[in-house]
């Protein structure tokens, strides 16, 4: 069959929406960001490798216009049009369906993204989408969907919802796959070389080492070869109320790739494709089990691929000590991207992020402490919060990034959004802190202030992102620079930083 998987170029202004392997969506004039779908690629690979004819379109990180999109997708005319989408968009892509069926009537469109997994039904019933998938392992579940759909599988995948005369049916849960079974992401394909951010080194390849958020505070007894895993403790890490895949895609859960598989993509991206930085988009990346990244080390070492390009990944502060920063530095990782959320242990509780302020401010030293790279992310408006709490939160993110800093340090801040479905809607339902109505998915863009706070969500976002700007921290990185390449990363930076400032203009 031919297959579609396509991001419509949607525009806001001059402003491009963050919508690819987002956990976070705004629209942002930053021209630097393009993160490259890791799951929507293997999607992709899984078609192509069954011997579908298979369309990959990312008009937005092409920079498309619509009309030249458009053109692109009729003249492919596919069976099947793959869509991910968001709570802000959602409300532009049922549009876009609607015009596709026109269109296109005999495209079957199905909708993935953790808005769907959440609410299922809904676009079904406000658009003319065919079929809706409620999980995170939507690429497993969309080629046994086809397969089945060819007479190739007996029964229908969970997961899928779908109208039968009249009404919406769906095959009942999803389950989790095996993740040892994904296949090697085929890059020319997904258009790898378009990807990439204004912190990491160019050219740049994706990967995920495993799906869902693991915390040291919860694993202390996860063992593992590098053939099978077992979890011994039933306490689930990543329980933090505000994140939307977590509570969506893989429903508290955190499961790791094999590290030879793992790194048989890096092998790959590193001896085909030349990149110079692997950046590992799994939530908490595979930092929080240290015996993954000892077995994920010899078999980096046993390839000779030590060295050969840098590593970087998401991580909790909580995982990081003198054990784990060293093997990370001998086994080659540069950047970490580790999330503080707030300066303040009431929020941190409130939140269920299972981390102290201390933890966190010690867990970041310790990895600077290393010469490790921290790229940090914070968030403001949280209704319970008040000036001298947003106050403590940027001081607290100003004391980690004027900490041993060394060039490429930096931070993202972004105003709170409680994405429908997670506990954190849930507690604002109940709370009326909403300044909106909660249906209004298209204000969930962080362009608009959407939960009650004192504090001016704006003026602090911006106030957090100038720490870039303070003397000192300039200073600190100017005398850490090594390489030629160094000054190519800042200025892309400088470039990103002021596209991020006018997101929050005053």
């Amino acid at each position: 069959m031919k297959v579609a998987i396509i991001y419509p170029p949607i525009r806001n202004k001059n402003a491009y929406p963050l919508l690819t392997q987002n956990r976070q969506f705004k629209f942002t004039n930053s021209r630097e960001v393009r993160i490259y779908p890791v799951v929507m690629a293997y999607l992709a690979t899984m078609l192509k490798n069954d011997n579908h004819n298979v369309l990959y379109l990312d008009g937005i990180n092409l920079r498309l216009s619509i009309e030249e999109f458009n053109n692109r997708l009729i003249k492919f005319n596919p069976d099947y049009i793959i869509i991910e989408t968001k709570a802000p968009i959602i409300k532009l892509h049922w549009n876009y369906i609607n015009y596709l069926k026109n269109e296109l009537p005999k495209s079957k469109v199905i909708l993935v993204g953790d808005h769907i997994t959440f609410f299922p039904e809904e676009s079904l019933e406000l658009s003319k989408c065919d079929i809706t998938v409620q999980a995170g392992d939507y690429d497993f579940i969309i080629r046994d969907y086809l397969r089945y759909i060819e007479g190739k599988e007996k029964v229908i995948p969970g997961g899928i919802y779908y109208w039968e005369k009249g009404e919406i049916k769906n095959s009942g849960v999803s389950k989790f796959y095996n993740l040892d079974e994904l296949p090697l992401i085929d890059r020319d394909l997904t258009n790898w070389d378009i990807y990439g951010e204004a912190y990491l080194y160019h050219p740049v390849g994706y990967i995920m080492s495993g799906r869902g958020c693991g915390g040291s505070n919860s694993f202390k007894n996860f063992k593992s070869n590098r053939k099978e895993f077992k979890r011994y403790e039933t306490k689930m890490p990543g329980l933090c109320s505000f994140c939307i895949w977590q509570h969506s895609f893989w429903r508290c859960s955190a499961r790791l790739i094999s590290p030879s598989k793992v790194v048989d993509e890096i092998e790959n991206l590193y001896k085909n494709y030349k990149v110079k930085e692997v950046f590992d988009d799994n939530e908490s990346g595979a930092v929080w089990c240290y015996e993954w990244l000892l077995d994920f080390h010899n078999e980096m070492k046993k390839r000779n691929l030590i060295g050969k390009l840098f590593i970087s990944t998401n991580a909790r502060a909580d995982s990081l000590n003198d054990k784990v920063c060293l093997l990370l530095k001998e086994t080659g990782f540069r950047l970490l991207k580790i999330g503080i959320e707030s300066g303040n242990d009431k929020t941190l509780q409130r939140l269920k992020k299972d981390e102290s302020a201390e933890e966190i401010m010690r867990g970041v030293k310790k990895a600077k402490d290393y010469k490790l790279i921290a790229m940090l992310t914070t968030m403001v408006g949280y209704p319970w919060e008040d000036e001298e709490d947003a106050k403590m939160t940027y001081k607290f993110t100003k004391e980690i990034m004027l900490y041993k800093t060394h060039f490429g340090d930096s931070l993202q801040s972004s105003i709170i959004v409680p994405y429908p479905g997670t506990p954190l809607y849930n507690e604002a339902l109940r709370n009326n802190w909403f300044l909106i109505d909660p249906k209004d998915y298209e204000k969930f863009d962080m362009s608009h202030q959407i939960l009650k706070t004192s504090i001016d969500t704006a003026r602090w976002c911006k106030k957090m992102w100038r720490i870039h700007l303070s003397p000192i921290f300039i200073i600190k990185s100017l005398l850490t620079i090594r390489r030629i390449s160094d000054i190519k990363l800042a200025l892309r930076g400088l470039i990103s930083l002021f596209g991020h400032l006018r997101d929050y203009t005053e």
